[in-house]
């Protein structure tokens, strides 16, 4: 009964057009009126302390960091350090964008920051050189789900909070699955790419290479100064958001000046905008968690899996496809926010790896970006690239194939995270 009281309230509310934030706090009011405990202050105390968390921090920053990087002529930089290396093969804008979407997941964290800035960037060159627009811009949003797997990751930051598990791990057990999810798009896209016919750009010289590596030297050295930190505990994720963002500032500003001082306020307001939607459904969230907490809901959940529990592997595929049957209606953060405290208990019950479990479970909410009907990437490479939903959705679907088997081949193989999970933390 509480079970249905959960999903009717919160799944009617977002029904009525509700915005997912409020849908979380009816559910969350559901619940206590369910439990007879109704209490405005409870309500009101998890709210404020959802949102008062240090771990939190971290969102803002690197979502200020994204900002100032697409602004500031990081992002173009990357792309063109991709370019060189690979634009001159067959197909090789293809490559590019795949290169590039690794590369600036390793600098942002945002899925949305990374194919907007990538659409603007490449679409126009992928179309002018031959390629199909709907299987460019297709591309270029399966590239750009990469974000959240790689670190450093906003859904690893969520993630970490919502089930108090290591940013940190999470963010070094997340590197190896991210560059396979870019294998994975490599091998797809060269077998669509066959059918264009396109002419390759020249291919540069090796003073060429090194003229536009050097330019975006600066731009290489964020990644690298992240993941060294945090594997050697110089400073905490949310310190490295911190690092990301200042960073960023002093070289888009004062060494490749493309981001003047007049403009850095409209790049302020703009990630301060988006921190007040993330921030906000992360506070309403936590009603719901604790009465998900009170009400014992991963119990009732655990009897319905029971017939599952004695299997991990089988039980982790019946989770991850109740996952992408979800990412196709809710967008990443409120899926984070409400799914894991109900499955955690689940999974260690089960004996799964937590941190393992949340690899797969973030690469699963970040492929829920590019599904049909609320990918939320689906919708900005739309807008950015001038493409329909529908042509997009025809364009993306083998690179969401793609980027699905690399998941359930995670699952079916558990080595290929924890063991390179073990490498990066040692």
């Amino acid at each position: 009964m509480t079970i249905t009281i959960f999903l009717g309230s919160l799944l009617g509310a977002m029904a009525l057009g509700v915005p997912i934030a409020f849908a979380l706090l009816i559910c969350g009011v559901a619940l206590m009126y369910h439990l007879d405990m109704f209490d405005a202050q409870i309500i009101a105390q998890n709210v404020i302390n959802g949102a008062d968390s240090f771990p939190l921090m971290a969102v803002p920053f690197f979502l200020l960091a994204g900002e100032i990087m697409n602004a500031g002529g990081l992002s173009k930089r990357i792309v063109n350090i991709a370019l060189a290396m690979v634009g001159h093969v067959h197909g090789g804008l293809g490559y590019v964008a795949i290169l590039a979407s690794c590369l600036l997941a390793s600098l942002s964290g945002s899925a949305v920051a990374d194919s907007a800035a990538l659409a603007a960037l490449l679409v126009p060159m992928m179309t002018a050189a031959g390629h199909n627009k709907e299987r460019s811009c297709g591309l270029i949003a399966a590239g750009g789900i990469i974000a959240p797997i790689i670190p450093p990751s906003i859904g690893f930051v969520i993630f970490g909070v919502a089930s108090g598990l290591s940013i940190s791990k999470l963010f070094l057990a997340g590197i190896f699955p991210g560059l396979l999810m870019g294998i994975g798009l490599a091998i797809a896209w060269t077998i669509v790419a066959r059918r264009d016919d396109v002419k390759p750009l020249p291919r540069k010289s090796a003073k060429e290479i090194v003229a536009t590596i050097v330019d975006g030297a600066w731009a290489m050295m964020l990644p690298v100064i992240i993941i060294v930190g945090l594997k050697f505990g110089v400073f905490t994720p949310t310190e490295a958001a911190v690092v990301a963002a200042v960073y960023s500032l002093i070289i888009a500003v004062f060494v490749y000046k493309e981001l003047k001082p007049k403009d850095v306020y409209a790049v302020f307001v703009q990630a301060a905008t988006t921190t007040a939607v993330v921030m906000f459904l992360v506070a309403a969230a936590m009603v719901s968690a604790w009465l998900i907490t009170v009400a014992d809901l991963p119990g009732e959940l655990i009897a319905l899996l029971e017939p599952f529990m004695d299997n991990p592997t089988l039980l982790l595929i019946v989770i991850m496809l109740v996952v992408v049957a979800v990412g196709t209606a809710m967008d990443m953060t409120p899926t984070i926010l409400i799914l894991t405290p109900v499955l955690m208990p689940v999974v260690k019950q089960a004996g799964i790896d937590p941190i393992y479990f949340g690899v797969l479970f973030i690469m699963n909410n970040a492929i829920g970006l590019i599904t049909p009907p609320v990918g939320t990437v689906l919708n900005v490479v739309a807008g950015v690239g001038k493409i329909s939903i529908s042509d997009l959705m025809r364009g993306v679907w083998p690179f969401l194939m793609a980027q699905l088997a690399v998941l359930f081949a995670l699952v079916a193989f558990p080595v290929l995270v924890t063991g390179p999970a073990k490498w990066f933390a040692s």
